[in-house]
């Protein structure tokens, strides 16, 4: 299974293309557009938020609201295209005219500069259109159709914010359910309501200093089997692919698992999860410092990841940079963002690791019918039972 996404932030749409998906899973479409209006959630929303009401099309590969095997085709429409018909248009305009909307100061943090330099684009616009977080939009979007296949088999998608700035949430073990129920209803995704307000506060004191803020969420998978991924090549070691998806996201700059870099503290024997069996639920772990992965293999316990995100890149108190034209230092141009997306980013990191997981699944039962996955599972879940 893969997807490819087309189209920038000020264009007239967003596409994307799923290939691989089975036939006969049932499709629901507010099932769909309610991630997609999660990511749009969230304080420390810019007013890019206020314009966009996300909703996507489905224009091919779902028949009465079942998939039929042919690929999936998504579109979602920008609502601020209108606006931007000139600036974006596909016809060609002189190198001066001034409705381009010429960008020629890089953002530090951007892709703006290395983009330019890489693909010898003059006009930066060219390259920050496409390297926009807008386009996670779609990567939402195909994580919501990839959760809705894990859904078919009992497979749990959860995510909480851990930190904002220097505020980090008190742990709480709480089950998946009830943590999607808490932090659905939180504008900062957490279960900490103390933690709430003052990440909420330092939201405030950062957008009033034209700053910005990072922070780290957590994701978690519950209902996973046992064996997804492999250790025979490094490249098919389904925690290493998690990891890849979760750094791929605009402004992410580390993940880990588990109790991840607090294992460097630990000596081995506080680190390992032991192995318990009983006839009734067979092998588990006493606990799951893992995270859920051994040898690049899900053990069945829950998938536990952490990412980082950096502060937006955009400052509306903008940091030094040069004119790529004239080479003089100027303070960088200042694009519409957002002071935090954090909240925004735990849900994008769901999806993202959600067809992750959705895509192993298929690796391992994969079958061109939901019925025949089904089957495959059964299969190996008896092979497991006896073993």
């Amino acid at each position: 299974m893969r997807y490819l996404t087309a189209g920038e932030t000020h264009g007239p749409q967003l596409t994307a293309i799923i290939e691989g998906f089975p036939s006969n899973v049932t499709l629901n479409f507010e099932d769909l557009n309610f991630q997609l209006h999660r990511r749009q959630k969230g304080y420390g929303r810019g007013r890019r938020m206020q314009i966009e009401k996300d909703t996507a099309t489905i224009a091919g590969g779902v028949r009465h609201g079942k998939t039929t095997g042919a690929p999936i085709a998504l579109v979602v429409v920008n609502n601020d295209w209108k606006h931007w018909t000139t600036v974006m248009g596909i016809e060609p305009v002189e190198e001066d005219n001034e409705g381009k909307r010429r960008v020629n100061r890089p953002r530090p943090g951007h892709a703006d500069l290395n983009g330019g330099l890489k693909y010898n684009q003059k006009d930066l616009r060219n390259i920050l259109e496409r390297s926009s977080a807008r386009e996670t939009t779609m990567r939402v979007a195909t994580g919501a159709v990839a959760r809705q296949l894990l859904a078919e088999f009992g497979i749990k998608v959860a995510g909480q914010v851990i930190r904002i700035g220097d505020v980090e949430v008190k742990r709480q073990e709480l089950p998946v359910d009830e943590l999607i129920r808490i932090t659905e209803e939180s504008p900062v995704r957490v279960v900490d309501k103390e933690a709430e307000a003052q990440m909420i506060a330092a939201i405030d004191a950062a957008k009033e200093d034209g700053d910005t803020l990072g922070g780290i969420v957590e994701v978690i998978i519950e209902g996973v089997p046992v064996g997804l991924g492999s250790h025979v090549q490094w490249d098919r070691k389904l925690d290493g692919k998690i990891a890849q998806a979760v750094l791929s996201i605009q402004a992410f700059k580390g993940v880990e698992f588990g109790i991840g870099f607090e294992a460097a503290e630990r000596r081995g024997s506080n680190v390992h999860d032991e192995i318990l069996y009983t006839q009734e639920n067979g092998f588990s772990r006493r606990t799951n410092r893992a995270g859920g992965f051994e040898g690049g293999m899900t053990t069945g316990e829950q998938i536990i990841v952490r990412g980082v995100m950096k502060p937006i890149s955009t400052l509306y108190k903008p940091l030094q940079s040069v004119d790529i034209d004239t080479k003089e230092v100027f303070t960088a141009q200042v694009e519409r963002s957002d002071t935090c997306a954090v909240p925004a980013a735990g849900v994008i990191m769901e999806n993202v690791i959600a067809w992750e997981v959705a895509n192993a699944f298929l690796d391992k039962f994969g079958g061109d019918s939901i019925e025949e996955i089904r089957a495959n599972l059964n299969n190996f879940l008896a092979q497991v039972e006896s073993y």
